[in-house]
């Protein structure tokens, strides 16, 4: 049996990896701040992130970090906390997985950050996923992580259907057929469930969208 150790598990999408994983027959440890363990993980640790040690998360195979936070004066701890992690595993054969974001974010052939303008991605949220994607950088800086980071398509459903579907991307803008970028929080949750069993996408970012 694989070990999963989910940070911030506490999140609406964490809960949903977890519940995945768990009926897959993963044993998943969740941390968070809160004392409650609102997720279904077999154990929980109440901790703060930072405070997270390399003994913590010893026995596990994948790490998950689920952090999301989207007040102005917190952006910056999404590239924190993805430098916090990847020191912590930096070197070891323990494969990072990250929740992402910036579904309509992608690289041009120059690499250069570019804002997909679509009715499903409000400007507003340019911020956020502009601090996602810095975030992002600076995985791509790391040879010592195995780490894949996982973004949802633009419109991402908190209560979308649970379709059992999605179109695997990367970097690149994918739409589905109908022409939406668009995928729910459960099939996301499937999706990145497929991932940390099947482990193909090492120091990469995949994209998902809705089939």
């Amino acid at each position: 049996m694989s070990k999963v150790a989910v940070i911030s598990s506490n999140g609406r999408v964490a809960r949903l990896v977890v519940e995945e994983l768990v009926n897959r027959g993963y044993e998943v440890v969740g941390f968070g701040r809160e004392a409650e363990n609102a997720s279904k993980a077999q154990s929980y640790v109440q901790k703060d992130l930072f405070d997270i040690t390399a003994d913590d998360i010893k026995d596990a195979d994948v790490v998950v970090s689920a952090f999301g936070t989207w007040a102005p004066e917190t952006l910056h701890l999404h590239v924190k906390v993805v430098n916090f992690l990847s020191d912590l595993l930096a070197g070891s054969d323990k494969r990072l997985v990250i929740v992402g974001g910036a579904g309509s974010l992608y690289m041009d052939k120059e690499h250069t950050l570019q804002l997909v303008e679509t009715p499903d991605f409000p400007q507003e949220y340019y911020p956020l996923a502009k601090a996602q994607t810095d975030a992002l950088d600076e995985l791509r800086k790391r040879t010592d992580v195995k780490w894949t980071f996982v973004s949802p398509a633009a419109d991402f459903q908190a209560e979308g259907e649970r379709t059992g579907e999605y179109i695997l991307a990367g970097d690149e803008f994918t739409v589905n057929s109908k022409g939406e970028s668009i995928i729910s929080y459960a099939d996301y949750a499937i999706a990145f469930a497929d991932e940390i069993e099947k482990g193909n996408h090492i120091q990469e970012r995949i994209s998902l969208v809705r089939k």
